[in-house]
């Protein structure tokens, strides 16, 4: 019978599992989105945890479909935010707990590893770069609702190691989105919605000046800015056309900060807010960049799948 590698991940967000194969091609790639109230920004942990569990039961349903005819022989799992010292968020507790009961049923080994480091692998797996594995580093982003980093990326033993050169210092990307998003009547996540609205609008983008320095970026002004537009008589398609050029150009501003310092790099773009095309675009024009699709940019357990082959095979040897 084939061999698989089988992953978990529980974000704040979404409930998720994925299978790769012996081969390392993913053939299947499960995801139920977390419920949020309409008019609501967010889950509190507690309601994370909460609907986790209640999904866990479909994925593992999806996930036994999936794996009929392969034998696992590891699995991984996200059982933190970031490979830091102290990174912990409680609803990542619902994964490793499903984790550890397949991996006991099936007799083979866990593989803990952070959440961020899946990112990182589904996008390279996506946009076809998994060489840069065995190069001498890559940037790589991470720009989400929890998170808005740039990492620079090396090979190390089975997978890689991270060092943070570039972050916000205070609000992240998708919470200026989402926050904005909800203000304006949409349902939250909003990313979507708003990125539909900024495709509609052909007039001139507001502009404004963006607040990077060595690489630091602070995001909270947009949302001020957004709802001052609107307020004063901007339609909606225009504060999203703006909201999406002022984090874009806030992306390009540290990434170009990174590479001045690093040296000129490939660079990798990974999580939710990435999905986005206006910002992809204008990203790609600049910089030697790579994207995934969006079902390997918004949060998914496929890099985690990814992730416990790799190491699977290099204890093996």
């Amino acid at each position: 019978m084939k061999e698989c590698f089988v992953g978990f991940d529980t974000s704040n967000y979404t409930t998720s599992a994925a299978v790769c194969d012996a081969e390392g091609r993913v053939i299947a790639n499960i995801k139920i989105p977390l419920p949020v109230k309409e008019g609501e920004r967010g889950l509190r942990q507690s309601e994370a945890v909460f609907e986790h569990v209640r999904n866990l039961p479909s994925v593992a349903e999806q996930l036994g479909n999936a794996i009929k005819g392969y034998t696992p022989v590891a699995v991984g799992v996200s059982t933190r935010p970031r490979d830091a010292e102290g990174s912990y968020m409680p609803c990542f507790l619902s994964g490793k707990s499903a984790a550890y009961s397949f991996a006991a049923v099936a007799g083979v080994p866990v593989y803990e590893l952070s959440h961020q480091n899946g990112h990182v692998m589904a996008a390279l797996y996506s946009a076809d770069k998994l060489g840069l594995l065995e190069s001498d580093g890559f940037i790589a982003f991470h720009v989400s609702g929890g998170t808005t980093e740039a990492l620079l990326v090396r090979p190390s033993g089975s997978g890689f190691s991270v060092e943070l050169v570039g972050q916000t210092d205070d609000i992240n990307a998708g919470q200026a989105i989402d926050r904005i998003g909800v203000f304006l009547g949409l349902r939250f996540p909003c990313g979507a919605q708003l990125e539909a609205l900024a495709a509609e609008y052909n007039g001139k983008i507001h502009s404004h000046g963006v607040c990077v320095r060595d690489g630091v970026c602070s995001l909270s002004g947009v949302e001020n800015i957004a709802k001052k537009l609107y307020q004063n008589g901007a339609d909606k398609q225009a504060v999203a056309a703006f909201v999406f050029d002022f984090i874009g150009r806030t992306l390009e501003k540290m990434c170009a900060d990174v590479l001045e310092k690093y040296g000129e790099r490939p660079v990798i773009f990974a999580g939710g807010v990435m999905s986005n095309k206006l910002m992809r675009d204008r990203l790609s024009a600049r910089f030697d960049a790579y994207f995934s699709e969006p079902q390997f940019s918004a949060d998914n357990a496929a890099g985690i799948a990814l992730l416990a082959r790799r190491e699977h095979i290099y204890k093996q040897k």
